[in-house]
């Protein structure tokens, strides 16, 4: 029995040593294999053989041990060492590590959790990060705005070269030098356009008026006849004779006609002249002197063709001949004209005529036409004559007013009507009635010295002016039929950027110093207009003075034909002011790039601080309400050192209405740099500014936190996702699969979930691998071990074998 429990025990040391060997084996085997973890064989001894169990101390005896023998060996557990391996630098990014505790988690075959310290992942066509087998690497995934979602599990991917971001700007820095000295902008650029007239008032038709000469008040055929009875007092007298118009203007007088009476007598005047046309001429005024005198006045009047008698009963009047006769060469213009209205603007010419030694007659005046309610213009009765002068053609002068249908002869001299002191006199408004806020586009006239053409049409307005000899950005207005010069003028306040809104109660926009000839007071800045003229008024300081040139606007019409009205705006005040100003770039959340333009312009200094105005504006700001480019305005002071202070506002806002980026984009002014030291000059200059176009993800590093930070070519970086680690109270229960991995297996517990540095669990190396925890050395001693085992009990099978041999051989 004793030798052949020797051969069973020593049975159990060959297995178990057999078993050491391969564990040994296995762990060598593995020691270049990243992540692995190297075993243990532990040995138990097996079941025993008591032959006595001994007994306890007695009063006879010490009590004696219990005997047993050992019946051999057993595995009791083959125990996989968890200790750390070397951490090892990576040229991989994609590559991880685990500091600690932990295991990475990947995705089995139908979903199934694993776990494993391999830290070898790389990029499938997916982008998806996996180990060398194909399995996942688990974590928390990110929604479209790169937020983490900590909700769910999810393979981790690195779209590298696919996905794009853009950071919106939040922050610009400004640096420069802000001088305390130069001159304080008080004044506004102001520019000014022509005139405008209004269409909507009808212009007199003056085809059908007829102009020409005076008829002669001819003297040569009236006879004089000196007999009869009367109160005349002897002597010589001298008559004139002039034909008279049915509204009582006098053609040229005649030549003296010389007559003798006696004491008593009188005169009679026979076949006075007619209008030799047979015009509107039916009656003539007849003039005379004073005994033996020769100035003449009026007597009274006759028809013309009849007879007028003087018998000395009628005095002379107070009105002298008027002997005023036009030489040169003349024009007339005509206009509809209503007490209390504003005149229509004016016909076109009517002549020229010359005329030497005469006067001039015209007839055929048009009829007014009849308003109808919403036409626009009131009901005229009259119509009003301007001539020019004989050496003024350009300028025409109000010579009379006539009903409509009415014959008119002009006599007035040149000196009579261009006398603009006396009352009544006036000079012909060429532009006509004035526009105002409320007159139609479509009515607006310019004149263009005397013809009348539409300022503008329907159409597509694109408006490109300059400030601060600065172009501004292009800005279109959609000309319809119901478009007003409000409108309009809105339209151009805000796409130049001028600003009139107080959005600050404490510091107002301050308004201009009025330097204009006649004008005092201060201006506000803003658009309006002004004795028909359009004007603007821009902010102060010289960075901000408007300029409007000839080729501003362009009309686009519906059928493609392109028109640039020039309303001929100019400069009438220039601007005055110390300024600086700065252009830069920043990007919304989309990454689309906004131009802005930055000014500064001097408004204050005392004895304590100097103070600048900033204004903000972008072509790219998209309001609801229409084309505003001005985004933000406030003050900035500096104290007694040039140190910046504070300013009153530091936020400018962009509207990005119409566009799917987030509105507004808002973003803060930093002035902290800026100087407020004496320079030459003031300058201003953006010198950073935090948003970015959009960029592509070329690169991402994991932190020690597991969070995957990708890194886009435009230098921005944002999450990916985060690692998620697993941790068990007993990893030595955990079922090895094979290939790096681990199953939860029953005596592990729980896995607990966490990121790196959480819950017991060790830290992420990026760019690094865990190495094998192999011990050589160790391991091949106790290699050296098992076989000196193995043999060792090979060598007890050998005993015992001889022994029974032996005992096989006894003879009886």
């Amino acid at each position: 029995m004793g030798l052949t429990s020797a051969l069973t025990t020593a049975l159990t040391g060959l297995s178990a040593a057999e078993t050491q060997i391969d564990v040994i084996g296995n762990n060598l085997a593995n020691s270049q294999t990243v992540g692995f973890k190297s075993s243990n064989a532990i040995f138990a001894t097996q079941f025993l053989q008591t032959l006595s169990l001994g007994g306890g101390p007695t009063a006879d005896n010490g009590g004696t041990n219990p005997r047993q023998i050992g019946l051999g060996v057993q595995v009791a557990e083959i125990a996989a060492n968890h200790n750390q391996g070397t951490i090892e630098i990576s040229s991989s990014s994609s590559d991880l590590a685990i500091q600690g505790d932990g295991f990475f988690i990947v995705e089995g075959a139908s979903g199934e959790r694993l776990y494993t310290r391999n830290g070898i992942f790389k990029l499938n066509s997916s982008a998806e990060l996996v180990n060398s087998t194909g399995q996942r690497l688990l974590g928390y995934g990110i929604d479209d705005q790169f937020r983490l979602q900590e909700s769910d599990l999810v393979p981790l991917t690195v779209p590298l070269g696919t996905e794009s971001v853009a950071k919106a700007t939040e922050n610009v820095t400004f640096e420069g030098g802000l001088t305390p000295e130069g001159e304080i902008a008080t004044t506004s650029q102001i520019v000014q356009s022509v005139r405008l007239g209004n269409d909507k008032v009808p212009r007199p038709d003056a085809s059908g008026v007829l102009i020409g000469s005076a008829p002669l008040s001819d003297h040569n055929n009236v006879t004089v006849n000196s007999t009869g009875v009367g109160s005349l007092p002897a002597g010589a007298y001298k008559y004139r004779v002039a034909l008279v118009d049915s509204n009582g203007n006098e053609a040229a007088p005649s030549g003296t006609i010389n007559a003798t009476v006696a004491a008593n007598g009188r005169i009679e005047l026979g076949s006075l002249p007619l209008d030799p046309d047979g015009g509107d001429y039916p009656t003539v005024n007849v003039y005379r002197t004073g005994p033996n005198g020769n100035d003449f006045f009026r007597l009274g009047s006759a028809t013309a063709g009849g007879t007028f008698v003087d018998d000395g009963a009628t005095p002379l009047s107070g009105n002298a001949l008027d002997t005023d006769l036009l030489t040169g060469n003349y024009t007339y213009m005509i206009t509809y004209h209503s007490n209390g209205e504003s005149e229509s603007r004016p016909s076109v010419l009517i002549g020229p005529q010359n005329i030497v030694s005469g006067r001039m007659s015209l007839s055929g005046f048009p009829t007014p036409p009849i308003p109808n309610v919403g036409d626009g213009f009131p009901s005229y009765d009259e119509i009003r004559v301007y001539r020019n002068l004989s050496n003024d053609q350009n300028n025409f002068f109000l010579v009379d007013t006539v009903a409509p249908g009415d014959t008119f002869t002009d006599g007035k001299s040149d000196e009579e009507i261009a006398d603009l002191t006396v009352s009544g006199n006036q000079l012909l408004d060429l532009d006509g009635p004035q526009v105002n806020a409320s007159t139609l586009l479509t009515d607006v006239l310019k004149r263009d010295g005397l013809t009348y053409q539409k300022a503008f049409e329907i159409g597509t307005l694109s408006f490109s002016g300059r400030k601060g000899g600065r172009a501004l950005g292009d800005k279109d207005f959609e000309i319809t039929a119901t478009s007003t010069m409000q409108d309009f003028i809105d339209f151009i306040e805000a796409s130049s950027g001028i600003q009139t809104v107080q959005v600050d109660g404490q510091n107002p926009i301050p308004p201009s110093e009025n330097h204009l000839p006649g004008q005092t007071g201060v201006i506000s800045p803003g658009g309006y207009i002004q004795d028909g003229a359009i004007r603007f008024v821009s902010n102060t300081g010289e960075a901000n003075a408007l300029e409007i040139d000839l080729s501003a606007f362009r009309i686009k019409t519906a059928t493609g034909n392109v028109t640039t009205p020039n309303l001929g705006f100019g400069t009438i005040q220039e601007a005055v002011g110390q300024s600086a100003v700065s252009d830069f770039v920043v990007y919304d959340s989309l990454g689309v790039p906004i131009n802005v333009r930055m000014t500064a312009t001097l408004e204050s200094r005392t004895d304590e601080q100097t103070i600048y105005r900033w204004y903000a504006d972008s072509p790219e700001n998209q309001s609801v309400s229409g084309t505003n480019i001005a985004v933000g305005t406030g003050l900035i002071q500096f104290d007694g050192n040039g140190n910046f202070i504070a300013t009153t506002n530091d936020q400018v806002a962009i509207n990005r209405n119409g566009i799917p980026s987030v509105s507004p984009l808002q973003f803060t002014v930093d002035f902290g740099r800026v100087s407020g030291l004496a320079t030459q000059e003031a300058s201003l200059a953006a010198t950073q500014q935090d948003g970015s176009e959009p960029g592509v993800l070329n690169s991402f590093v994991v932190g020690e936190d597991g969070t995957m930070r990708g890194v886009f070519s435009n230098g921005i970086s944002r999450d990916l996702g985060k690692l998620q680690l697993a941790r068990f109270a007993n990893p030595v229960g955990l079922e090895s699969r094979g290939l790096n991995v681990y199953a939860q297996g029953v005596n592990t517990g729980l896995p607990v979930l966490g990121g790196p540095g959480e819950n017991g669990i060790g830290n992420v190396i990026g760019g690094a691998l865990e190495l094998s925890n192999t011990d050589i050395g160790k391991d091949l001693i106790e290699l050296v071990l098992a076989s000196t085992q193995y043999r060792g009990n090979s060598r007890v099978i050998t005993t015992s074998q001889q022994l029974l041999d032996e005992l096989l051989n006894l003879r009886r």
